[in-house]
């Protein structure tokens, strides 16, 4: 046993393409195009999705919405009500640089595990979540 490390657990390659094939297949349902992106734990990129015609910013927009959830560990969408309350952080977190601070991005957990995050980007915060949920439903994990 090592004194100076600790395990880590990951998403795997074909978990994260999973998710990302099963958020744009409810865009798809949704009638919207969006990107939908996978990073593992630490916010690095595992799996990304872009559906012809989804908005090109939605693009980095997506990954950071990833990024985001998995640095923090909950939804991106949280960021609303944390930030309502506190002038210091409702100016300086939306200006961090990949600090998204609206819905769509998602933690993903195996159980009680934070092994990734998953961010789509193209439709409304609601519909961008929905999607990101059903990305979650393939792996059987929930929001």
């Amino acid at each position: 046993m090592n004194a100076h490390s600790v395990e880590q657990r990951a998403i795997t390659a074909e978990a994260a393409n999973a998710a990302v094939v099963a958020a744009v297949a409810k865009a798809g349902e949704l009638g919207i195009r969006v990107n939908a992106a996978v990073t593992d734990a630490s916010g690095v990129l595992a799996a990304f999705l872009r559906m012809p015609g989804a908005f090109l910013h939605s693009v980095d927009i997506a990954v950071d919405k990833a990024y985001t959830a998995a640095g923090f560990g909950f939804a991106t969408s949280t960021w609303a009500g944390i930030l309502k309350d506190d002038e210091a952080l409702r100016l300086g977190m939306p200006v961090r640089a990949r600090n998204v601070v609206f819905g769509g991005g998602l933690p993903i957990r195996e159980g009680g595990v934070l092994i990734g995050g998953i961010g789509v980007s193209g439709g409304s915060a609601e519909q961008d979540t929905e999607c990101a949920r059903a990305g979650l439903a393939a792996l059987g994990l929930d929001a």
